[in-house]
């Protein structure tokens, strides 16, 4: 068991998956690029500032559920997003997929309904 406090400082949001593809010399590893709204600023050569879009990369071990990971691109899910970065194979991940699976095989995303958009937090 774990205090609502703990549990009220898990940063759950939606995000838009943009691109998936398997890791080489895996069985269960994607690495997925995932829109969640957020922007970085930049500063370019002239020394101007400039704000751009900041998917994320996030490394999840689904590959067996999707033989061809390109049906994953324009899907919105769930993701815990304030976890400390993790290398994994060589990869950093900077989130986890929600999903929910069973000994039977059964396995699905956590998807929000076609109004929720990239970014929107889970209260």
């Amino acid at each position: 068991m774990i205090t609502y406090d703990d549990f009220a400082k898990v940063e759950i949001k939606a995000g838009k998956i943009l691109s998936a593809e398997k890791i080489p010399d895996t069985d269960k590893l994607l690495k997925l690029t995932v829109d969640f709204a957020e922007k970085k600023e930049i500063t370019k050569e002239d020394g101007s500032k400039e704000s751009i879009d900041a998917p994320r990369q996030i490394v999840s071990g689904i590959s067996a559920y999707f033989p061809d990971p390109a049906v994953l691109v324009g899907k919105t899910c769930m993701f815990v997003t304030n976890l400390e970065p993790r290398m994994i194979r060589g990869f950093e991940s900077n989130g986890m997929l929600f999903a929910v699976s069973h000994e039977n095989g059964g396995f699905s995303l956590l998807e929000p309904n076609a109004s929720i958009l990239p970014g929107t937090l889970a209260k």
